[in-house]
């Protein structure tokens, strides 16, 4: 056998080589893939949540509303994702004034996704 016909392909060797390269490119572009896919969908869920207890904490501040103390939960899902809200209502060193927190959990005993403080009034 001539020189030239020995050099002329891939030996078996070079191929499983290449081939094991592109498997490991395309493993860890798949799980770049699935990852991004994960982190898109707790994105959204937890812009949701955010827009959950902002709803929440306009509505206390635009009715002017007195919000008794303690603790208050209810179910606050939207666009097909349950979540679930916990208000506390809290009283301060100014009579006038009440803090609002608002939580908001990914379903019933999830892991908290927002959290918003605001204040409620009353006039004199």
């Amino acid at each position: 056998m001539s020189a030239r016909a020995r050099t002329a392909g891939f030996t078996l060797v070079e191929v499983l080589v290449a081939m094991t390269i592109a498997a490991i490119a395309l493993m860890a572009a798949i799980r770049a893939t699935g990852v991004l896919a994960v982190n898109g969908a707790d994105l959204r869920a937890r812009v949701l949540a955010q827009w959950s207890a902002e709803n929440r904490l306009a509505l206390v501040r635009v009715s002017q509303e007195w919000p008794q103390l303690g603790r208050r939960q209810y179910d606050c899902s939207q666009a097909n994702v349950v979540l679930h809200c916990r208000e506390d209502v809290i009283q301060t060193p100014n009579p006038l004034f009440r803090r609002v927190e608002v939580s908001v959990f990914a379903g019933e005993g999830g892991h908290r996704l927002a959290r918003l403080v605001g204040f409620s009034t009353r006039a004199p």
